[in-house]
């Protein structure tokens, strides 16, 4: 080994004595100066002398998001350039804006990584002790990434290594580039895929039912972080409702959301759900807004994030919160050039709000993120996983992440599992409760080519959505009952403090659960009925109705005909056609006619 090398070597462990635990933002509680429990069990491990080579040559580590896994690989990488096992490092990342976090963090830990290399170059400059590129970048060229692997003793940290299998053509490029590696370190919050492209580097072996499943080395699950105060405890909100839509076919549509209907039927109301134009987002993304303030009084720069499905939705949803709150929000596109600098700000500001399409996923750290809202349909338990754990990074004790989701089945059933640990299967059986597929939903918001002529009698259209919150969901119980948004009963639940340990969690929760039950007692023993909230089509024909009784008495009074009112109010209100406005809209309408008519 070259004098440079031992330099960068020991200098390079120098910084790493001092690592904090959570990389590239602040630490967590209680944590800075040194490393978690876990980390320091999985170094042992790794380091162990009875270990074999082959498994030092080749090291899984699954740790849930947020528990620290930067920080390990560095001090991992900084002890192997230390004992000269390794001369230089590639670190291979999901995205662009996850190279300079990396580099970030690296250059903390006293190891320089270049995040700008580029295929183009051919070489990287000697003042680095490696380089971070991108998954997408091997794939273009392996030769060259080969060639530097094996140009010097190479370490290769494969972050999130399960997208080396997200291609054919990826995986066998990963294994062309680092087959000669000295030493292969794969990190992975979500160490499974939703399908079955095996992982590069990773061993399987064959459980009692012939099942071929991953074989990690150390696993550091979401359970026992929390147990540890690494991450905090996570409150699932769902939020039901009535949902209309027309399909292509020209047939309108209804169902209730949470009800157990066939997998089209509830892929077609989550997609109606989702849509900005009903009346769904707006009260769910109100319902957030209003959890966030709460929690910003105990937690001042608390953030929320929006999870969209696409760029439109997401710019919809934009103003929709501009209207709520006074304030744009940050907007992440993926396509968009200043993307990563964005999030980056974001991170380190206190702005209330930002939205975003998929970028914003595994290992993109923003510490902040108390509130979320799932608004994609995005449903496999891998993008689920990686999605929360955008929003269960601590930082001290207490800090409470609170997610809202549509009350679909398979996303429910993913929340209340959010403490399993699962390996990657290379052979799948057909379990009879089989959770929903991404599949189904990308059909279902596929647009079917027809001819001119038929085109707006055939495509598929959201008519209008109806929000109800529906419960709580914490550690795999429930609690809560029907409610309609805004009223004492959900208030009950997204009201719950910002700061609470995980018992005073279950504990509140019961009691708010409790003294709900106390409110519907009062009120049958007062001979008042509870209204559960009735189909959609039933509030939209009431609304309907009242909107032309109001037409026809300020006709009566104005003189003019009820097209001429109809035509005034849908000018100054917006909005399109009465039979096809939502709950909403005709609201707004009816509320313009009753201060008319009022006034006259």
């Amino acid at each position: 080994m070259s004098e440079v090398s031992g330099e960068r070597a020991f200098r390079a462990t120098s910084a790493a004595e001092h690592l904090s635990p959570s990389f590239p933002e602040r630490a967590a509680w209680g944590t800075a100066g040194k490393l978690r429990a876990w980390q320091e069990e999985a170094l042992t491990r790794y380091f162990d002398p009875a270990a074999s080579e082959a498994s030092r040559r080749d090291f899984l580590v699954s740790a849930t998001p947020g528990a620290g896994k930067t920080t390990f690989a560095l001090r991992l990488a900084s002890e192997l350039l230390q004992r000269r096992v390794v001369d230089r490092i590639t670190v291979v990342a999901p995205t662009e804006h996850l190279k300079v976090q990396w580099a970030d963090a690296a250059h903390r830990a006293g190891i320089r990584l270049d995040p700008r290399f580029s295929n183009r170059h051919g070489r990287e400059a000697r003042q680095f002790h490696g380089v971070v590129v991108t998954y997408a970048q091997i794939a273009v060229r392996a030769s060259l990434h080969r060639e530097l692997t094996t140009s010097a003793r190479t370490l290769v940290i494969l972050d999130e290594v399960h997208h080396a299998g997200d291609a054919l053509s990826w995986g066998d490029a990963v294994r062309e580039a680092f087959e000669g590696a000295t030493r292969r370190l794969s990190l992975t919050g979500t160490p499974f895929r939703s399908d079955t492209s095996p992982i590069p580097f990773v061993r399987y072996a064959r459980d009692e039912r012939g099942v071929r499943l991953s074989q990690t080395d150390y696993a550091y699950g979401y359970g026992r972080a929390l147990a540890d105060g690494v991450v905090r405890p996570v409150v699932f909100l769902s939020y039901a409702g009535s949902m209309r839509w027309r399909t292509r076919a020209g047939d309108e549509m209804e169902a209730s959301l949470g009800q157990d209907d066939t997998q089209d039927v509830t892929a077609q109301a989550w997609r109606t759900a989702l849509d900005p134009g009903g009346d769904w987002m707006p009260a769910v993304l109100s319902a957030a807004d209003r959890r966030l303030r709460e929690v910003r009084q105990h937690i001042p720069d608390a953030g929320g994030l929006v999870i969209a499905t696409d760029q439109a939705a997401a710019r919809a949803y934009a103003a929709i919160l501009t209207d709520l709150t006074g304030t744009p929000p940050v907007v992440v596109l993926s396509d968009d050039a200043g993307s990563g600098e964005r999030i980056a700000a974001f991170a380190e500001g206190t702005q209330r709000w930002m939205v975003a399409v998929r970028m914003v996923s595994e290992g993109v750290d923003v510490p902040r993120l108390c509130v979320g809202v799932y608004a994609t349909s995005a449903s496999t338990p891998l993008y689920f996983a990686q999605a929360i754990g955008r929003f269960v990074r601590a930082r001290r004790r207490g800090e409470l992440a609170t997610v809202f989701l549509p009350s679909v089945p398979v996303l429910l059933r993913l929340g209340s599992e959010l403490e399993r640990e699962r390996d990657h299967a290379l052979d799948r059986e057909t379990p009879e409760d089989a959770l929903l597929e991404d599949a189904l939903l990308d059909d279902a918001n596929r647009q079917e080519e027809a001819s001119a002529e038929l085109a707006d009698e055939f495509e598929w259209q959201a008519l209008a959505s109806l929000a109800i919150f529906e419960k709580a969901m914490f550690d795999g119980a429930e609690y809560g009952a029907l409610a309609t948004p805004g009223s004492p009963e959900e208030w009950d639940f997204i009201g719950i403090p910002g700061l609470l340990d995980p018992e005073e969690v279950s504990q509140l929760l019961r009691h708010r659960q409790q003294r709900q039950a106390r409110r519907g007692e009062d009120r049958r023993e007062r001979g008042e009925v509870e209204t559960q909230p009735q189909p959609l089509h039933r509030t939209l024909s009431e609304q309907r109705k009242l909107l032309n009784s109001l037409v026809s008495i300020h006709a009566r009074g104005t003189g003019q005909t009820h097209a001429q009112v109809h035509a005034e109010v849908r000018r100054l209100c917006g909005g399109p056609e009465v039979a096809r406005c939502t709950v909403a809209q005709l609201q707004a309408r009816i509320d313009l006619l009753r201060r008319r008519i009022g006034s006259a």
